[in-house]
């Protein structure tokens, strides 16, 4: 008899959410296109790749492909410009999101604060092939505006930018900054704009300033938000933004030494080998790599507090 009930009570509440359901069906089709069946792809990265036989009828030749992906020459450089670049972009992006977040709840004219909101989105709207030119505008050895008129200004002989290595890991860093931070900005400031004003109210009776407001009420207070997305954004640590790397250095050659990353490599390697199971590998290490960073991260955040901590 419970069981007829209770059966009768779930019927009754899908038929009232009904609408809400049909609404979550494209989100499920989604995930399930994009995220769950390209997962059977795994097992390229165990086989060599034979066309007459099919996709998937290659013959199995177990971490060959792994070995060919670590064995390389350039094996320590990508790894090393990977794990170096995403670490200073989580650090940046964490300062300076959560800096303009704080700038923006303090502003009151709701004109102004709905400007910049869209002026700081707006950079992560525009695709990396429009910012490798923008760039490109800047730093051109001929028509530059950097070249043409920066540098002079300051007796400074114009430099050939897409030739030496050594200016890319800030240039680099700049652009990635730039266009970010702008969608982590949001994220923050959404969680800002939801806190209870009373505490506000509570510090400004008790002497607190707007710095000591900031550190003691709106940074703790924004501390889980902070921990998800950091944990979310070292899940990726091995994954590099590839329009970035590729198409803002313009696939320079000589600049190679501070712009390949994992993702670059697999790429070029793919187009001159066209080395599918090595490029599975690449993405199945990747994607090993970012689950046991994850689980790592949040198990030390989960040590520290574990009301923080993602799972």
């Amino acid at each position: 008899m419970m069981s007829w009930l209770n059966q009768a009570i779930t019927f009754k509440k899908i038929k009232k959410y009904k609408a809400l359901y049909f609404m979550i069906l494209p989100g499920i089709a989604y995930l399930l296109i994009n995220n769950y069946i390209p997962m059977f792809g795994i097992v390229i990265a165990f086989k060599e790749i034979d066309f007459s036989k099919g996709v998937f009828g290659g013959d199995w030749i177990g971490l060959r492909n792994f070995k060919y992906l670590f064995k390389t020459s350039e094996a320590y450089v990508i790894t090393r410009n990977t794990i170096l670049y995403n670490a200073v972009f989580i650090a940046l992006n964490l300062v300076f999101s959560v800096a303009f977040a704080i700038l923006l709840n303090e502003l009151k004219n709701k004109f102004l604060r709905r400007f910049y909101q869209s002026a700081i989105l707006l950079p992560y709207l525009i695709s990396t092939v429009i910012i490798g030119y923008l760039v490109f505008s800047l730093l051109s050895m001929e028509t530059g505006f950097v070249n043409k008129s920066i540098l002079p200004l300051f007796g400074k002989e114009a430099v050939m930018w897409y030739t030496e290595p050594k200016h890319w890991p800030v240039i680099l860093t700049i652009v990635k900054v730039w266009h970010s931070v702008g969608y982590l900005c949001i994220i923050y400031f959404a969680a800002v704009v939801g806190f209870d004003h009373e505490y506000y109210e509570a510090a400004k009776i008790d002497g607190a300033g707007k710095f000591k407001q900031i550190l003691y009420i709106t940074l703790p207070a924004l501390t889980p938000v902070i921990v998800i997305m950091t944990l979310l954004q070292i899940g990726r640590i091995f994954y590099a933004d590839f329009g970035l790397f590729y198409q803002v250095p313009l696939d320079s050659g000589p600049l190679l030494p501070t712009t390949n990353v994992l993702d670059t490599y697999v790429y070029r390697a793919l187009l001159k080998s066209g080395d599918i199971g090595m490029a599975s590998a690449a993405g199945f290490y990747q994607s090993i790599v970012g689950f046991a960073l994850i689980i790592f991260a949040n198990f030390v955040v989960k040590k520290i507090n574990s009301d923080n901590a993602l799972f």
